[in-house]
């Protein structure tokens, strides 16, 4: 197994028969919502809250029952990978695009779990542009409200066209270098008008598994 499906399956040992567990989206959460399908087969009785489209046809494709926000009123695990981590367990998200949704599941979890392999953990966020997820009208002027604040946005795109979230929005990728003051930034980038959600996710993180190559996993 490589780093990511080692830091995955490791993290699936926390669930539990019962148990109402949220999906992230990703390459790392991609290979839990296989090891759940597993376990689902060998058992384990459980229900699901996806964090996207792609994860929702996945856990559907291995039997995994999917339900919704209607059906629950709190989450008791979140298995969600991310796109940088540092020594204080604060990450960027949003690489996949899915950031709104792993924010409103991660902040309805009892336990979030963060897997990730050892490229993933850094000294300090900022080499990974940070993504916002903003509403299409009027784009322009939130990616320079966003520019005012330090960074070089640039709207993502796929195939050619602009990239469009499930939930109809544009994501800018916003290049601050170095995030010197997350907390901060945070705060200043969800008051501006246009912003839904950014991908700092900060004070969320119960439990950081971290895959190595040589196969080892950390706990922290």
């Amino acid at each position: 197994m490589n780093a990511k499906q080692t830091a995955a399956h490791k993290a699936v040992e926390f669930v539990q028969d019962g148990m109402v567990v949220g999906l992230g989206t990703g390459s790392t959460a991609y290979w839990a919502i296989q090891r759940l399908g597993q376990r689902v087969k060998e058992g384990l009785r459980i229900r699901t809250i996806a964090t996207s489209l792609r994860s929702e046809t996945l856990a559907r494709e291995l039997d995994i029952p999917v339900i919704s926000f209607a059906d629950v009123t709190a989450i008791d695990l979140t298995i969600d990978g991310a796109d940088e981590v540092d020594p204080a367990n604060r990450l960027v998200k949003g690489g996949g695009g899915s950031l709104l949704r792993e924010k409103i599941v991660a902040a309805a979890s009892r336990t979030f779990i963060v897997v990730v392999d050892e490229s993933k953990v850094v000294a300090q966020l900022g080499a990974f542009p940070l993504p916002v997820e903003v509403v299409p009208f009027g784009w322009e002027a939130t990616a320079g409200a966003c520019a005012a604040l330090g960074c070089t946005p640039t709207r993502r795109t796929a195939d050619g066209q602009p990239f469009v979230s499930d939930n109809g929005n544009f994501i800018l990728d916003c290049a601050f270098g170095t995030l010197a003051e997350p907390e901060s930034l945070a705060a200043r980038l969800n008051a501006i008008p246009g912003v839904v959600e950014n991908g700092l996710f900060l004070g969320m993180v119960d439990k950081l598994v971290i895959g190595h190559a040589d196969g080892t996993c950390t706990l922290r």
